[in-house]
């Protein structure tokens, strides 16, 4: 599960997180979600592209706090998912951002998105197994 402790560094001229940087921690509990299967997608070169991010920014985030995130595949399509992500303060268990993140898969050989069918599609939804179990420890 991801953790990131709120650093002075990721602080606005507000003394909060700026909404610019959640998209940085988004993007970080996804990778680290991942980690496991990058080798698969990176062989095959397959990219995971975001076309689309839909965010909710419930409260700010403040210096010292400690940010958890549950990360799931919540939707897969023909040729789109849906990442649904939900950054939680551990301090006091509030709901601090919720994303859903649209992505497809890009084959870079032939520089085009991917049906999610066959075995793709049988990767992803052992991802989703996966991301579902990490988000509940």
């Amino acid at each position: 599960m991801t953790q990131i402790i709120v650093r002075g560094y990721h602080l606005d001229g507000y003394q909060h997180v700026n909404n610019a940087r959640y998209l940085e921690f988004l993007e970080e509990a996804r990778w680290d979600c991942m980690s496991d299967d990058i080798d698969y997608f990176t062989q095959k070169k397959i990219a995971w592209v975001i076309v689309n991010v839909n965010i909710n920014y419930r409260q700010p985030a403040l210096l010292g706090q400690h940010l958890v995130f549950d990360t799931q595949i919540s939707k897969l399509g023909s040729k789109s998912g849906v990442v649904s992500q939900v950054i939680r303060c551990r301090e006091t268990d509030n709901v601090i951002v919720d994303a859903l993140v649209t992505f497809v898969l890009f084959d870079m050989k032939q520089n085009k998105a991917l049906a999610l069918d066959g075995q793709l599609l049988e990767k992803l939804v052992s991802c989703q197994g996966k991301l579902a179990a990490l988000s509940k420890v």
